[in-house]
């Protein structure tokens, strides 16, 4: 470990160096080089002198890596990490190789601005991705507020909130916080010509006029992609029930289908590996992973799942189809100590598969017979689904 960090992660508001900590203003002053983004750089002009560099486009840290040893400074916006590019700048480097002078978030003073407590607001960083992750956020009266790219982007988050029935929300554009500059508008989202808008820029949102998504399992089928090989959705609250899924947690979902279980588990905290070797259902799983904004958290590998992939450790397993006796024995031998797997079968030949595990590795066995209403004549009359034999087990 190094005696003394050679790189300082500096947090800068649009207040420039008059919003920055002594600390944060003596590690500027000996550092040999200031990196930063052109907004960042011209904010601290007046102390760069000829050390000022420019993040490559497109970004890479290699530029500031090559510096180790020397004192360096990287500034950024607000806190580094709070969807911050902390993260992003450490990958390499190790713990006592740096530190970080943070200081107010966007995320923080947007809050401030509009006097709502920050435990009960939402968050995203959506600066550099699409607004599909609203989807699993939004509902009546929830609060979020997200970080933006540039003007057009607040006319495409509109166009998304309008199209999915948020229109009656209200909405806030916050620019140049802390800055002089600094603007608040509220939107009339049926017409945004009055305004144009320029970075650094954040969208607060009060939602209004829908109810969003539900969070129990078992979401309606209907929402998602798929060619009719899908998990139905009160069988997929039974799997994801057996499947208890936790927050940070790995899903191997072998044999997705459409992936209906890995978006669900995702939409839980967790992170899922989608394996699936028929190409057409695997672009209904990258659907399904886009529309949901799952991409951070969801995998798809196209591929028969019989195959010897390296797959990152899992705490659970689902099998929807195509298992056999020498596949489950291989595969229970690869996983971890206290993985639970699920495994689904309609046919006979995987009821009796099922039979078999429950028989040599114990766990739960449960058969799922379920009835729906259909047209009967002109009246009604009760429809029966395939049945469902379940098996379910903690390794």
């Amino acid at each position: 470990m190094m005696s003394k960090p050679w790189l300082t992660l500096i947090g800068l508001g649009e207040d420039g160096l008059s919003g920055l900590s002594d600390a944060s203003l003596d590690a500027l002053s000996d550092a040999e080089i200031i990196f930063g983004a052109p907004r960042h750089l011209s904010l601290a002009k007046s102390v760069l002198l000829d050390r000022g560099q420019t993040w490559p486009i497109p970004f890479s840290t290699v530029p500031l890596l090559a510096q180790r040893g020397r004192p360096v400074c990287a500034l950024v916006s607000g806190d580094p990490f709070w969807f911050g590019a902390g993260g992003s700048l450490l990958k390499n480097i190790s713990a006592g190789e740096w530190r970080s002078f943070p200081n107010v978030s966007a995320f923080s003073l947007t809050a401030n601005r509009l006097g709502w407590r920050i435990e009960e607001t939402f968050f995203l960083g959506l600066h550099a991705t699409s607004f599909a992750p609203l989807r699993s956020i939004l509902a009546q009266n929830t609060q979020v507020i997200i970080t933006l790219r540039d003007g057009e982007a607040v006319v495409e988050a509109v166009a998304f909130l309008n199209a999915e029935g948020w229109h009656q929300s209200d909405v806030w554009v916050l620019r140049s916080l802390s800055g002089p500059q600094e603007s608040l508008i509220k939107l009339d989202l049926s017409d945004l010509s009055a305004h144009i808008f320029s970075a650094p820029l954040m969208l607060a949102i009060h939602a209004k006029g829908s109810h969003g998504l539900a969070r129990s399992a078992g979401l309606c089928d209907d929402i998602f992609s798929h060619d009719g090989q899908i998990t139905k959705s009160p069988v997929r609250a039974l799997t994801l029930s057996a499947l208890a899924p936790r927050r940070a947690e790995v899903l191997w979902d072998l044999g997705a289908g459409s992936g209906s279980v890995s978006v669900e588990w995702c939409l839980a905290g967790g992170r899922a590996v989608a394996v699936e070797k028929n190409s057409a259902r695997a672009k209904n799983i990258s659907k399904n992973i886009a529309h949901f904004g799952l991409e951070r958290l969801m995998t798809l590998i196209c591929a028969n799942h019989h195959d010897d992939l390296d797959l990152p450790s899992p705490d659970a397993v689902f099998i929807g189809g195509g298992a056999n006796i020498a596949f489950l024995t291989g595969l229970i031998t690869r996983l971890p100590r206290g993985c639970r797997m699920v495994i689904n079968g309609v046919t006979l030949e995987t009821e009796a598969l099922l039979a078999l595990a429950h028989e040599k590795w114990g766990g739960d066995l449960l058969r799922i017979e379920l009835a729906s209403v259909q047209p009967l004549g002109r009246m009604r009359g009760w429809q029966a689904s395939r049945a469902v034999v379940q098996w379910s087990v903690t390794l």
